[in-house]
């Protein structure tokens, strides 16, 4: 989960998500992306990464890291992080916690997000691409917001953001 404020980021509905993964698709082909898609599959708020992983790989995307079956956790996360190529074009996915008024909208940046850092942990930007989800309101405990966050949300968001992945993919190699 990554924190919600940077100013690189824009705030995005559906459409500018559309809009973001037509930008990628303009400058790669499906083949050069790898999709790292973060979070855990026992904390419903944190589970929108593995979500879209499994949604893409059901879809025949080859290049994804993070499903349900082996999401890319915590306990993860710093392996893969090291596995990835120098320049190696990845569009990181995650979940996060923001403001009220901004929750079921998109964070979408050119370049990296860095994972966990409003639930306190250090971990390494990563992302040529981002997507963070804002699942929830933030406040003054994370974990339980996390816990407690809608899993029919949760879903929902995976699906817009791996629709907009595949309205700009629609053929995976």
């Amino acid at each position: 989960m990554v924190q919600a404020s940077r100013p690189e980021d824009l705030l995005a509905d559906v459409s500018g998500l559309r809009r973001f993964f037509a930008g990628v698709a303009a400058r790669h082909a499906e083949s050069e992306l790898t999709f790292l898609c973060i979070g855990t599959d026992r904390s419903t708020g944190d589970s929108l990464g593995p979500w879209v992983g499994t949604m893409l790989a059901n879809e025949g995307f080859s290049r994804v890291i993070g499903t349900l079956e082996k999401p890319c956790d915590a306990d993860r996360l710093p392996e893969v992080i090291a596995s990835l190529s120098p320049g190696e074009p990845v569009v990181a996915i995650d979940a996060c916690l923001g403001r009220p008024e901004n929750v079921g909208r998109f964070l979408v940046a050119e370049g990296p997000l860095q994972p966990a850092k409003s639930v306190g942990k250090a971990f390494a930007p990563v992302g040529a691409y981002s997507v963070a989800a804002i699942v929830n309101a933030n406040g003054p405990k994370p974990y339980w917001t996390l816990q407690t966050t809608s899993l029919y949300h949760v879903l929902g968001m995976a699906r817009q953001i791996a629709g907009a992945i595949k309205a700009e993919w629609p053929e995976p190699m």
